[in-house]
């Protein structure tokens, strides 16, 4: 144990959440606010997840004024919270069958019982024995093992009676129970913020947070990424923005990236962001996001575009399907980003550590040479077959995906959702976009087809002692023109060995497996090879302006802490490099809190934490520690995985990190847990099984990629040979891997302590890679294995709940029984500290805030929420009595403006009508005029025709009788001298009579021909009249 100081996350209090609807969580607290209490939970029994949070206070808050009572903005507990337990309290309290599960013991994720706290638990300062009250949250342990949130109905002894969400009732031992945070605490975007801070609750509320879509949630320093499986609306130039101009503080990998930036141009540091996590979890994805932050931030000079067109071809030369993962990493990487004084991006580079090289076989051979059924070699192999043009095609001799040995073993050829030709034209133009020429891009090619070829070149035994020699045939042609070399040059290197002993040179031939082999080996070196130089030229077209550089920001994607029910040489190598990377978080989060805690002033003293450097003594310790036996071991021709195994435990035995056991099998301590290894394969994977007949071939070739590969191991070789503290002949030899990337694992570690470091755990929520699943026990184990729990824990070891002076002052000042309104906020809050009764040593006042031990100011929340609920009760009894008073006052004046508006209505109504009909009327009399005038005039122009046809007529009759017309003139004008007096002959006066009878019988009968039509016409008006009526 060693004694350090520990520290928590500095946070300042002039940021403020302004962060829109759609991240904002609805439970998120601001980032300078903690909350440590063990309040009264206010919580949702019915469905488990809470759903009620300070809404509805501060909208009560806001509409009336409590007297004393300010900064309610604040105010974390629900006015209904109370009310809702007590009522379910009452309708399940006695009145449901209760089913017993005391005597049940529950599997549990952890190896320990569930009625008492794990062993991880017991170091947890805020995990201890329950005591259960009515209508409180608490957590148990159900009997699959994951944990369930429940409300206490009844408590009985040393029993409880508990309601789950699902409407069950168990009985269950009180003790067995763990706390659960306030309701208002549900979702918290930082686990920090968490009143008890324990497995069940750690668990509960990232699963809250991630049915919500919210897939990063801080865990102190540490950004915790949960993998959605689904494409989430939490990306894109609109976030960026956000970020970039502080709009938005919520956990985001933006908010990480964005943070190394502003500490590197304000500090003048290098930064680093360390991302970490199993296979699947997302750590890959998470390293272009952070990429694409930076980028955007950085960017102008172009170079950035390059830096972002890397990820398809490290993907396609460096990615697999996995029987976890559709695209695993099977290397770590290091993509260290230069940026120039003014601070854009002005170069890169990219350092892998290569689980190629480093594990020859994963788990029994290499992915290059055999995979796994259901799984794919690199991604590339599928990528070439099925996008390669016609033409490269022909010159590579290039074959289906299913007619190549080493491809074909996995029966699996292709992934869900995936283009592999599609894929292949996005590596070309990447390749483009970094400067990689056309003849280089087909000699890259031109390798990939040759380690499928070799995997298909056979061998025919040639002797009684299992010899052999390869088969001449399309398989070994194609190999040798590829690498552009002869096939007796490829027989040589493949079939038999040459050896130098005691100064005579030996020439060994090899068996049918002796010489699988070595060719296995030979297409791993090629494509390893290959690998490292894609790297290289992708470095060099990445080291513009690297000259004129000032600072970097290194992203770190490398493989996380593994625990299988196997675990074998890869996952030793990966948990010793896990060790070291603890190691390193370790001390930077000490030294945070360090900083934070001398920066204002408090007292505090030492905490003990568990240190690991006991498991880093016993891997790296000489001459006894595991890489120096294994590599003693491996250089014995004779050794095997028993004497192996029988050797550790016969020098480590009395170590405390190390167990042995049955067999091949020891376990070892390791800051995660105890991980039990299989020395199954061990002294092979470790040993290098390329030998220099291999390099001598490479080096013959005509192809300027062999050769370059084979001097490049050679050199290797000559400054491995060249190291110093080299002190044993084992040790002149060439390196074994576990040294090799021992070598590598510190020079990663040398340029990571040269930075501040940034640190995100991705989290794979379930093995089934589909959204909406979460399974406990998979995020548990991985959060033991990420640190994340023992993380928080030891930030909340020293004071992990602050507060301002002012803060605290306005949220617990109207809690005094006397007027302190004049004082200042340090005054106010010490004599909130006193009134309360708040022991000295579990807090501690500080230049601007209050510093406290965790669950400290439960009783303050307490009061506070009971306070508030009554004061919230009596406004509403007061508010309900002024708007029933209010009301009766309007219901009269209401009911008298409707009166007078619909009046007002009518009136307007009958004045319209009345208009219309005057309107009407006057209309009818026009049109009535019209008509009769109408009728007249026609009736009048029939008169006039029937007196003309008459008239005229008689003047036709009297035509050519001169007498007559003489007689009528005389007539007249006798009649105008005489007067009345007209005289005419009787003869005359006949003729005259005769004619006018016969004249007014000709009217008679126009007349009734006339009235006749006369009746007709009439009828034919009034027809017409009636329809344009209807």
């Amino acid at each position: 144990m060693t004694s350090v100081e520990v520290r928590s996350v500095r946070k300042s209090a002039a940021l403020r959440p302004r962060v829109p609807g759609k991240l904002q969580p609805a439970r998120s607290m601001p980032l300078d606010y903690r909350y440590s209490s063990a309040a009264n939970g206010a919580g949702s029994a019915a469905n488990g997840v809470g759903r009620r949070g300070a809404a509805a206070v501060e909208e009560e808050m806001k509409e009336g004024e409590v007297v004393g009572v300010e900064g309610e903005e604040d105010s974390p507990y629900s006015s209904k919270a109370a009310t809702a337990e007590e009522e379910e309290g009452e309708k399940t309290g006695g009145g449901e069958e209760v089913e017993s599960v005391a005597a049940v013991t529950p599997r549990r994720v952890s190896p320990t019982a569930a009625a008492s706290p794990s062993q991880g638990d017991s170091r947890w300062g805020d995990t201890s024995s329950y005591g259960a009250k009515k209508n409180h949250r608490v957590f148990c342990q159900l009997p699959n093992g994951d944990w369930a949130l429940c409300t206490v109905i009844t408590t009985s002894g040393d029993e409880s009676v508990l309601k789950v969400s699902e409407g069950k009732v168990l009985r269950l031992k009180t003790e067995s129970l763990q706390h659960a945070n306030p309701e208002i605490l549900d979702g918290v975007d930082d686990l920090m913020q968490l009143s008890y801070l324990s497995e069940p609750s750690v668990l509960y509320n990232l699963q809250y947070r991630y049915s919500q879509d919210l897939i990063y949630t801080k865990a102190g320093p540490v950004l915790v990424a949960v993998n959605p499986f689904k494409k989430v609306s939490l990306y894109g130039n609109e976030y960026i923005d956000a970020y970039r101009n502080k709009a938005m503080d919520s956990p985001h990998v933006y908010a990480i990236a964005d943070s190394a930036l502003r500490e590197m141009t304000r500090d003048e540091v290098n930064q680093s962001i360390i991302i970490s996590g199993e296979s699947g979890a997302g750590k890959t994805e998470t390293a272009k996001i952070a990429m694409q932050y930076l980028a955007a931030l950085g960017g102008g000079s172009g170079i950035e575009y390059e830096i972002l067109q890397t990820n398809p071809i490290l993907e396609a030369f460096g990615n697999a399907k996995t029987l976890r993962n559709d695209n695993s990493s099977r290397f770590g990487k290091l993509i260290e980003i230069h940026f120039s004084t003014t601070g854009r991006i002005c170069g890169a580079m990219i350092q892998t550590y290569n689980l190629i090289c480093l594990f020859p076989f994963p788990p029994c051979q290499s992915r290059v040479v055999q995979c796994a059924v259901g799984e794919r070699s690199y991604h590339i192999f599928y990528q070439l077959c099925a996008g390669a043009p016609a033409t490269l095609r022909e010159k590579l001799n290039l074959k289906k995906v299913d007619e190549y040995k080493y491809l074909k073993q996995s029966c699996c050829y292709s992934i869900a959702g995936v283009d592999d030709a599609q894929m292949f034209r996005t590596v070309t133009e990447a390749m483009n976009i970094v400067h990689i020429s056309k003849e280089d891009q087909e000699n890259v090619f031109a390798m990939v087809s040759a380690v499928l070829w070799l995997g298909d070149v056979s061998f025919t035994v040639i002797d009684n002692e299992d010899h052999v020699e390869i088969v001449v045939d399309e398989a070994s042609k194609t190999v040798a023109q590829l690498l552009g070399c002869s096939i007796e040059d490829l027989n040589l290197a493949l079939s038999k060995r040459h050896m130098k002993v005691n100064n005579e040179n030996i020439v060994q031939k090899l068996t049918l497996s002796q010489a699988i082999d070595t060719r296995d080996a030979l297409a791993k070196s090629v494509y390893a090879s290959l690998f490292e130089w894609l790297v290289e030229q992708i470095n060099k077209s990445l080291s513009v302006g690297k000259r004129r550089t000032g600072r970097s920001i290194s992203i770190l994607d490398i493989y996380g802490f593994e625990s299988f029910d196997k675990n074998s040489f890869e996952q030793f190598c990966i948990n010793y490099a896990n060790e070291r990377l603890q190691q390193h978080f370790n001390r930077h989060l000490f030294k945070l809190e360090q900083e934070e805690y001398v920066e204002d002033g408090i007292d505090w003293a030492k905490v003990e934490f568990e240190d690991n450097q006991d498991c880093l003594n016993l891997f790296e310790k000489k001459p006894l520690g595991l890489l120096s036996l294994l590599d003693e071991e491996s250089t014995f021709p004779n050794a095997t995985d028993l004497t192996f195994a029988n050797k550790l435990k016969q020098h480590l035995s009395t170590n405390s990190c190390f167990r042995g056991e049955r067999g091949k099998a020891f376990a070892v301590r390791h800051y995660a847990g105890e991980v039990a290894y299989d020395t199954s394969g061990f002294l092979e994977k470790n040993r290098d099984l390329l030998h220099m007949d291999s390099i001598q071939l490479l080096a013959k070739c005509k192809s300027s990629l062999p050769q370059m590969f084979a001097s490049k191991i050679l050199a290797q070789s000559d400054a491995s040979i060249s190291a110093p503290n080299r002190s044993s002949a084992a040790d002149s030899q060439k390196l074994s891997v576990a040294m090799k990337f021992k070598g590598q694992l510190f020079q990663l570690m040398q340029r990571l302590e040269s930075t501040t470091p940034h640190f995100i755990r991705c989290i794979k929520p379930n093995n089934l890679q589909l959204p909406a699943i979460y399974e406990q026990g998979l995020v548990l184990q991985q959060l033991k294995c990420c640190g994340v729990l023992e993380v928080v824990r030891i930030s909340r070891s020293g004071y992990p709940t602050r507060m301002t002076h002012q803060k605290f002052a306005r949220r617990y000042g109207f809690l005094l029984l006397e007027d302190v309104a004049s004082q200042d906020p340090l005054s106010v809050s010490v004599a909130i500290l006193h009134q309360f009764n708040i022991l000295p040593e579990m807090y501690q006042v500080g230049y601007t805030k209050l510093f406290f031990r965790t669950g400290q100011i439960g009783k303050l929340e307490d009061t506070r929420n009971r306070t508030l609920h009554g004061i919230l009760r009596v406004q509403s009894c007061f508010r309900g009595h002024q708007a029933r008073h209010h009301a009766r006052e309007r219901i009269g004046g209401v009911l008298a403006l409707q009166s007078f508006i619909r009046g007002e209505n009518a009136r307007t109504h009958y004045s319209a009508l009345l208009r219309k009909h005057r309107a009407a009327t006057m209309l009818q009399r026009n049109v009535r005029c019209w008509l009769a005038r109408k009728y007249f005039i026609t009736v009048r122009k029939a008169s006039v025709v029937i007196q003309s046809g008459i008239r005229g007529s008689l003047v036709r009759r009297c035509d050519g009788n001169v007498d007559l017309i003489n007689v009528f003139r005389e007539f007249e004008s006798k009649q105008e001298a005489e007067g009345d007096q007209i005289l005419i002959k009787a003869s005359v006066l006949a003729e005259l009579q005769r004619r006018i009878l016969k004249a007014e019988a000709t009217v008679r009968e126009k007349m009734k021909r006339t009235r006749c039509f006369t009746r007709s016409f009439s009828n034919t008006k009034i027809d017409g009249k009636s329809m344009s009526r209807k």
